[in-house]
């Protein structure tokens, strides 16, 4: 990245149990703002399930157009397939798109060990995505410092 370019974030959601993943974009943007990085430097791109997130994240990385990928989904157990299949899948997949394209790929993509539909794990879970969002962001925010100090870049915000 060369010192002109402005930073663009990619920030792609999956739609499954959507009130819950929309949280961590929430906190997301909370903590980037405290730091410079406004909302319209983020691109948000929806996709159906955590399954979907890879290619999305293969594709954007590809662009050229983003200083780093954030993903965020909700893997649970629904009883019809094992959930650590897909959220393996999902994790393997943006690891390789994250080496492969050498553009940081951020996970919020969680599978808890137990999730049942109700309010209290609803609540719980829409809370720790907030979180996590903005985990997400701190952790987005020191690899792209580590990443310009290495290049001899800096990012502009």
């Amino acid at each position: 990245m060369n010192q002109t370019q402005p930073l663009k974030i990619a920030f792609i959601q999956a739609s499954w149990h959507s009130d819950i993943v929309r949280q961590s974009y929430a906190g997301f943007v909370t903590e980037v703002e405290k730091h410079g990085i406004h909302a319209k430097q983020i691109e948000v791109l929806d996709v159906p399930g955590s399954l979907e997130i890879p290619l999305q994240a293969q594709l954007l990385a590809k662009s050229g157009k983003f200083s780093t990928i954030v993903c965020a989904g909700f893997i649970v157990d629904s009883g019809i397939y094992r959930h650590e299949f897909v959220a393996q899948s999902v994790l393997d997949g943006m690891m390789r798109v994250q080496l492969d394209n050498e553009i940081p790929i951020m996970s919020i993509v969680l599978t808890p060990h137990q999730f049942q539909n109700s309010k209290e794990h609803q609540d719980f879970f829409f809370e720790h995505f907030y979180e996590k969002g903005k985990e997400a962001a701190v952790a987005c925010l020191q690899t792209l410092k580590n990443m310009s100090e290495f290049a001899g870049n800096e990012v502009a915000a």
